[in-house]
């Protein structure tokens, strides 16, 4: 699998403590990060467990790219260095792949409270316009999107047959950050390869900041978002629709930038100032040079495998949400025998309930006995502590043990 990590290397020693409870046996990690990433690697001391490549070019798709020539195996999964994997999600999103027709697969996203989803089945058209797919239940499934649509996987959550992306030329530099993956989607799609949606591959995506966006997800720069898409309508859609999809951009993003300003995350002056790099960005997209794309070779070095330390094994801990030192204590010893724990901690209100993923390398479920964890639920449903708990469990643990 392949981790791009720029400018956040504690998100990235997160991720990577998550990617080692994988309960998937036989894989290599490829990390492609710059300085501070690089060192991140070292501080965990697996420099000799993975394949580490430093790289400093601010381009999502060259970067991949840069991954994607290390990597050795059949298969190339990819996850964003601000995500973190369920135990089973790779077991999940690697067993289509039995199929040797099969060209890709992608799963499911959940979102910044760890319980609801962020994306799941999704189509794309040449104008980037996504639509949600239907899906027949939790089992893997190969989309019937609409005319003019084709499965869309996500950039955080996908992987790849390796022979069929190297071949094809991997992600297209062009797209220095957005719309890359999109762009992938298309070119399998018009070389006529099958993609499956796996329901039950799930990362836990938690919008980091960065130099595109703040903490609250509020944009501070979107002149890449302007030029990607001018480069992907070049690509894919044809001249006589640029004008109106361009326009659709434009207002598409003032009113996500006027709801941003509403929130509090913007002040009215950035408004216009964001709109001018759209707008720029744009016009630097229909300049830019998109060059033809070259077939990946081959990885220099042989697939080294990710030497887990993990048992498979699954505990859950709960307890009260005055008691979190106690239970951190247990978690982290827990975790220290190689087991994936989950830890209940919940109060005695309706406050909503959150998951994320510790840094000490457990999961952590925190809200109210009475409160709602999907967001469907009502606000408040009266529930004993033991009830409760046993319920959350109940929804958890499929996902959270090896088979």
């Amino acid at each position: 699998m392949i981790v791009v990590s720029r400018g956040r290397p504690r998100l990235l020693k997160r991720c990577l403590t998550g990617i080692g409870q994988l309960c998937h046996r036989d894989f290599e990690i490829v990390v492609v990060a710059d300085a501070g990433g690089v060192q991140a690697v070292d501080e965990m001391g697996w420099r000799d467990r993975v394949k580490l490549l430093r790289f400093e070019v601010p381009n999502i798709s060259a970067a991949r790219n840069a991954g994607l020539a290390q990597a050795a195996g059949e298969i190339v999964a990819f996850i964003d260095d601000d995500a973190v994997p369920e135990p089973s999600w790779l077991d999940h999103l690697a067993a289509p792949f039995d199929d040797r027709r099969l060209a890709a697969t992608g799963g499911y996203v959940i979102g910044r409270n760890g319980i609801s989803f962020q994306w799941t089945a999704r189509g794309v058209n040449r104008l980037g316009e996504t639509v949600a797919l239907d899906a027949p239940g939790d089992a893997p499934f190969e989309p019937d999107p609409p005319p003019g649509f084709v499965p869309k996987t996500e950039g955080t959550n996908c992987a790849f047959r390796r022979d069929v992306l190297a071949g094809l030329g991997g992600f297209d530099p062009a797209f220095r950050y957005y719309l890359d993956e999109t762009d992938v989607n298309l070119r399998l799609a018009a070389a006529r390869e099958r993609c499956v949606i796996v329901p039950g591959a799930l990362v836990h995506h938690g919008y980091a900041a960065s130099a595109r966006r703040g903490a609250d997800r509020s944009p501070r720069d979107l002149t890449e978002i302007g030029a990607s898409t001018a480069v992907f309508l070049r690509k894919h859609a044809p001249e006589a629709v640029h004008g109106r999809a361009i326009d659709d951009l434009m207002t598409s993003q003032k009113r996500r930038l006027i709801r941003h300003m509403v929130a509090g995350g913007l002040e009215p002056c950035d408004v216009g100032r964001l709109l001018e790099g759209l707008a720029a960005g744009v016009q630097a997209g229909l300049k830019r040079e998109i060059a033809p794309l070259v077939a990946v070779p081959p990885a220099p070095a042989p697939f080294r495998p990710f030497p887990g330390v993990m048992t498979g094994e699954t505990l859950h801990i709960a307890g009260r949400a005055w008691q979190r030192r106690r239970l951190r204590a247990r978690a982290a010893d827990a975790v220290a025998r190689g087991r994936i724990v989950t830890v209940f901690r919940f109060s005695p209100t309706a406050l909503r309930h959150r998951t994320r993923f510790h840094h000490g390398g457990w999961w952590e479920q925190a809200g109210g006995v009475f409160g709602p964890a999907a967001r469907d639920e009502p606000a408040f449903r009266f529930a004993g502590f033991r009830a409760r708990v046993a319920k959350e469990r109940a929804r958890v643990s499929p996902v959270r043990q090896c088979r």
